[in-house]
């Protein structure tokens, strides 16, 4: 794939990572429950795809479990046969979990789609290292938030610098199906509007 090709989100080349949507640190999340949401509908629209969903747990002995509206999706992906896996770590940046960066090279994907709390913490770091890796790495801005907004935007911005590409949940979901008219995007529709 070349630059213009890999600006767009490839349904066999993408792995999809959640990062930290926990129920202590979203308690503290003004945008929860969007961010939340996103998250879900773009690991239901991996599912629809078979694209592997990657979610991690920051330190869950202090920060919790994932927030009970994702963590309903994601298990319920899981029994349907989806490929969904969770690594706890410790490191902020996801790419410095020696089991993160084993679960990701299996995947054998060069692309990633990131969604997660905080932007500026976990998912930043864990953007950039990625995009320094090699991948090509996307953001879905709508489904990630930090405790304050001006963190979140600078956040953004830091990652444009470094060639992160920054984008929204929907353009993802809609680049990874591709075309109307088939199965897979009757799907996406209802998954679009519930």
């Amino acid at each position: 794939m070349g630059p213009v090709e890999e600006a767009l989100v490839e349904r066999n080349s993408f792995a999809l990572v959640i990062i930290d949507i926990q129920e202590r640190l979203a308690a503290a999340m003004s945008d929860r429950t969007r961010v939340a949401v996103a998250a879900g509908k773009l690991a239901q629209t991996a599912a629809v795809v078979d694209a592997p969903v990657i979610v991690t747990r920051q330190y869950p002995q202090g920060l919790g479990p994932n927030i009970p509206e994702l963590e309903e999706v994601l298990t319920s992906l899981a029994e349907r046969g989806a490929n969904v896996q969770s690594v706890d770590k410790t490191a902020f940046c996801c790419a410095a979990e020696p089991a993160f960066e084993d679960v990701l090279r299996a995947t054998g994907r060069r692309q990633v789609v990131i969604a997660g709390m905080e932007t500026h913490i976990c998912v930043v770091q864990t953007a950039i290292v990625l995009a320094a890796q090699g991948y090509t790495v996307h953001v879905a801005a709508d489904a990630c938030c930090s405790r304050d907004s001006s963190f979140h935007d600078l956040a953004l911005d830091r990652m444009r610098a470094v060639g992160v590409i920054v984008t929204t949940s929907e353009s993802v979901m809609y680049e990874a199906i591709g075309r109307a008219g088939t199965d897979d995007f009757k799907r996406l529709l209802g998954i679009v509007k519930a």
